[in-house]
């Protein structure tokens, strides 16, 4: 009888262990059975630390692919806008991810356009705006006051980005900080465009021009001097916002990439080339 009461009370015991899981909700991060390709949109200025961050992320993670997409903000934010597949959006300036998101001001969102899954919407980086000069610095430029004398003496030649490029709308506020019109500097031949910060870069790097106003972050990548960095007054903060779009076809794992981009590994990578990390 006891071993009839021994194997009862077994029997109950696990059919209450049974029926209590069905109610219980366990969450487990299992990865993907199969092959999932993320498509992160990123602003140009971080080429070379998202590839090498790249690296890390797929070899801890065999079944994901990522696919980059590097322009400038501007252009990024127009693709998405016209319908291209994107997972994951990182802007190098808060107004091309305020304009596609339907939370943001409405003075910037004026489309009313509704891309961007708010609740994974993260400050992700903060950048500087540099003014660098080509190799051994010809002109002796040494600070933005140089640069500002130089253009209105007409003795240099400055490259810029565009005024659809983060990098380039920074630019404009150093410029009215200054007192500068754009329009005189473009008439004078003193200035050059970009339609992306990298190619701003490439202009400096190749001397075609004097100096050249971008990112420190590129300046570093590209192994070009600074001879200074705007202060917020001059320009304001460099914020590199960052958030899973609502059309995503994986926001799940897109989630968990952006995520992985706010760990502290991720961090060195972006820290060791001159980025300020916001998480």
């Amino acid at each position: 009888m006891k071993k009839v009461s021994a194997i009862l009370c077994t029997l109950i015991i696990v059919a209450c262990l049974v029926g209590g899981c069905a109610n219980v909700n366990v969450q487990v991060n299992v990865p993907p059975s199969e092959p999932v390709e993320i498509i992160c949109f990123a602003a140009a200025s971080m080429t070379e630390t998202m590839e090498e961050i790249k690296k890390a992320y797929e070899a801890a993670n065999p079944n994901i692919t990522i696919t980059y997409n590097f322009d400038s903000s501007g252009t990024l934010k127009t693709q998405i806008e016209e319908g291209a597949d994107c997972d994951l959006f990182i802007s190098a300036a808060k107004k091309q991810m305020d304009q596609l998101d339907i939370t943001a001001d409405k003075e910037v969102n004026t489309d009313g356009l509704d891309f961007v899954d708010s609740t994974t919407r993260t400050d992700l980086l903060e950048n500087k705006v540099a003014l660098a000069v080509p190799e051994g610095n010809p002109k002796n430029i040494n600070s933005y006051d140089d640069m500002v004398a130089g253009l209105r003496d007409g003795s240099i030649l400055l490259a810029i980005g565009n005024e659809d490029v983060p990098v380039g709308q920074y630019t404009r506020k150093i410029f009215a900080y200054y007192g500068l019109d754009e329009a005189d500097l473009a008439g004078a031949g003193v200035i050059t465009y970009g339609s992306n910060v990298k190619e701003v870069t490439t202009q400096v790097s190749e001397a075609a021009v004097d100096c050249g106003v971008i990112y420190s972050t590129d300046a570093f990548s590209a192994d070009l001097t600074v001879v200074d960095t705007a202060t917020k007054e001059m320009c304001g903060q460099v914020i590199y916002p960052a958030a899973v779009l609502k059309n995503s076809k994986h926001p799940e794992e897109a989630k968990a990439f952006l995520d992985y981009l706010k760990t502290p590994e991720s961090g060195k990578v972006f820290e060791n080339v001159g980025f300020t990390t916001l998480n």
